[in-house]
């Protein structure tokens, strides 16, 4: 049993996606099936480094705003009506999260190697959640499908960027938005994400890919070409295909976006 525990496809995509499809099932009738992906997310790092906040490290920081984006993204959809000022403000403190939890460990590089990664890093954070708010968080199918692509995108290029551990966060996320879009798959009604699934699941997937370029050997320009995924899942489907095929083609988008990514992270040599 340890052994399963401790096997990253484990501790990535079974056990995330299982978890996050209980809860995505379990609250859809309250509109908080988005939580799905923040818990597929929380319960990876607590199976791969545990639940820990001390010393504060970036990881633990990601943790910490893994368990506080959720709660924004409820007081966000029930105690506010969308704006584009709305989206604006979650955009920039996306980007002001991402400074606070890379900071340290951009000002111990040189100066132009941290100015390059940490501009990549805040800049994807406030372009996903920013556009991701506006664009698609009334429409949970192409939210869902993001969230998979974008997450399962930088899982593998954090992977072949040397990181296994980012990896299997990124695996976490793009299970668990895999698990939000599996009932609305099945029933053929699409569900709700508002920026209780899109905050968390853009922020998250930014910051996992911003620790894989930070901390570990992604080429900046590949989380930048990742953050182009929310835009391609906004390319058009049959406006009467059934959810099923609206999801598929949705992520699909997505998909070859990230898989530019990924073959441009490929190591050679």
């Amino acid at each position: 049993m340890s052994e399963l525990l401790a096997h990253p496809a484990f501790q990535g995509g079974v056990a995330p996606f299982f978890l996050a499809l209980v809860v995505a099932l379990l609250l859809r009738p309250l509109r908080l099936a988005g939580l799905a992906v923040a818990a597929a997310f929380v319960l990876s790092m607590h199976l791969a480094v545990g639940l820990q906040f001390a010393p504060l490290t970036a990881l633990r920081k990601i943790l910490l705003l893994a368990l506080v984006a959720p709660l924004v993204g409820i007081a966000v959809d029930f105690a506010f009506k969308p704006t584009r000022l709305g989206a604006v403000l979650l955009a920039l403190a996306a980007g002001g999260a991402a400074l606070w939890v890379f900071w340290p460990a951009l000002a111990n590089k040189p100066a132009q190697q941290a100015w390059l990664a940490g501009a990549t890093v805040v800049a994807t954070a406030v372009f996903v959640v920013g556009f991701a708010q506006a664009a698609l968080g009334a429409d949970a199918l192409r939210a869902g499908a993001a969230g998979l692509a974008l997450g399962l995108g930088v899982g593998a290029a954090a992977i072949l960027g040397a990181t296994l551990s980012y990896g299997i966060y990124g695996a976490a996320l793009g299970a668990g938005a895999g698990a939000f879009l599996l009932p609305q798959m099945i029933t053929g009604r699409k569900g709700w994400a508002g920026a209780t699934f899109v905050l968390p699941a853009m922020l998250l997937a930014a910051l996992v890919g911003g620790g894989a370029v930070v901390l570990a050997e992604l080429p900046w320009y590949c989380l930048g070409i990742l953050a182009l995924v929310p835009l391609a899942v906004r390319l058009p489907a049959p406006a009467r295909a059934p959810a099923w095929l609206q999801a598929v083609l949705f992520s699909l988008y997505g998909l070859t976006v990230a898989g530019v990514a990924c073959f441009l992270a490929w190591p050679r040599t």
